[in-house]
């Protein structure tokens, strides 16, 4: 049997971390097998569905790099073949037609409640030989069985037994001839030799459903794996506020690809101890037995500390790339400070994100001003003259690291102060900061004129 999964979001609103991680599950698992991963696009619900979100979902698959080998596949463009499939069940007495109006199903279920029960068509249109309403479209409903039960091996979840009786006649196609989702899946599915059906557990109440169209339609099952829902750190229901975000959102925050990528699969997978592993050791190790019961937690600081790692390893050139436009937004006029590359080598393993990257690398490129604050603490009347004697001696010194500690050292030494109270003032006069890397390291950056001229601009600033 040849391995074919799908994802199959609703273009309704951005691609999220739960839509990217069952894409990721889907997408590993066919990959693991030699399969093939289709992309389907559920586009029947007209008045959310749009455009800008199905390019959103297609730029974040992208990024990720979940390519698709069939696709994307559009419901509304297949609506001849689930009216076709939709007769032949209502000529096999398997479907009807229900011209129940929306105040009477209103008016039932409030009846329904009222008395304790649960809310469910009545079937009152299933074999009724009433003579239909003038002028009311009806919908097609499914003849679900009356009795029996639907049995289902979830790959995940294990063995789930539903009575048939509690499930109502769903809605097959509605009054303006759009099928609901419950249907429009199964035929996708089926047309599409879907074996495996990896997707989120919210579904799992309509899977009994679907496996009894399917039955109804004398069509083979796939397999079933409902993968549990991701919450906030802390039990929560995943929110905006916890990482509930576009995946896009995450790119345009710095995040890597491939870092995302790694993260999304721990979440709630695992293979022994390993943490980071690449997009092959990945499709290597991939199987549904591992994906764990419970729901999995995000973590945006696990996410931050796995993009650290992986912008570690990163190669400076392909940083660089990510962090100009940041620069640029930043009015960083990178042309005319130092080398890139060398800046990138200096800072990343002091980042969690390409973002991060970018703040701290803008005052090589443009002087930041210090706070008042800053200003008030070390820029001293006291301080001043061992500034102006370290400009002096900077001015005729070799321009490396090794010189530049050295005439810091001895400049605290002939001052009579420790160390501190020179790099310290001298990192504001330069950077405008106070946490940034070696001070050596970045005025061999920076070079020797630049230094120069911001220690002298900055002299203004002390007391006189």
């Amino acid at each position: 049997m040849t391995v074919r999964t799908r994802f199959a979001p609703s273009p309704t609103g951005y691609l999220h971390i739960g839509g990217a991680r069952t894409a990721l599950f889907s997408w590993a698992y066919a990959r693991r097998h030699g399969g093939k991963f289709i992309l389907r696009i559920e586009d029947t619900d007209l008045e959310r569905s749009t455009k800008e979100s199905i390019q959103t979902i297609l730029d974040g698959m992208s990024w990720l790099g979940l390519d698709h080998d069939e696709g994307p596949f559009y419901q509304m463009q297949r609506l001849e073949r689930y009216h076709q499939v939709a007769e032949q069940l209502l000529q096999a007495n398997q479907a009807y037609y229900c011209y129940a109006s929306k105040e009477e199903l209103d008016e039932m279920r409030e009846k329904q409640l009222a008395a304790g029960l649960k809310p469910r068509y009545d079937g009152r249109w299933r074999d009724s030989i009433k003579t239909p309403p003038a002028g009311v479209k009806p919908v097609i409903r499914f003849k679900n069985p009356l009795s029996g039960h639907v049995v289902m091996n979830d790959l995940i979840k294990g063995r789930i037994t539903v009575a048939n009786s509690e499930l109502d006649d769903l809605v097959l196609v509605r009054s303006d001839g759009v099928p609901t989702y419950n249907f429009s899946v199964v035929l996708d599915d089926l047309d599409m030799d879907i074996s495996h059906v990896i997707r989120g557990d919210d579904h799992v109440n309509n899977t009994p459903r679907q496996i009894n169209i399917l039955k109804a339609l004398d069509a083979p099952l796939p397999e079933y794996a409902h993968v549990p829902m991701i919450l906030g750190a802390t039990g929560e229901r995943l929110s905006k506020r916890h990482g509930a975000v576009s995946v896009t959102q995450y790119r345009d925050d710095g995040y890597l690809p491939e870092a995302l990528m790694n993260y999304l699969a721990r979440l709630g997978w695992s293979h022994g101890d390993e943490e980071i592993f690449s997009r092959e050791q990945l499709i290597e190790w991939f199987d549904l037995s591992s994906i764990n019961r419970a729901p999995a937690k995000f973590n945006p600081e696990k996410l931050h500390w796995m993009n650290q790692q992986y912008l570690k390893k990163t190669d400076n050139a392909r940083l660089a790339e990510l962090v100009i436009p940041f620069l640029q937004q930043d009015a960083c006029p990178i042309a005319d400070g130092p080398d890139l590359l060398l800046v990138i080598n200096l800072l990343k393993e002091r980042v969690n994100t390409i973002e991060e990257l970018a703040d701290a690398a803008v005052y090589f490129f443009r002087p930041l001003e210090p706070s008042e604050t800053l200003k008030a603490e070390y820029f001293s009347l006291e301080a001043k003259p061992i500034f102006v004697s370290l400009i002096e001696k900077f001015n005729h010194i070799d321009w490396n690291r090794q010189s530049i500690q050295q005439e810091i050292k001895a400049t605290a030494k002939n001052h009579d102060v420790k160390m501190p109270k020179v790099a310290m003032p001298l990192r504001v006069m330069v950077t405008g900061e106070t946490h940034t890397p070696s001070i050596d390291a970045i005025l061999e950056l920076l070079g020797r004129e630049e230094t120069l001229r911001r220690m002298n601009c900055r002299l203004t600033n002390f007391p006189k």
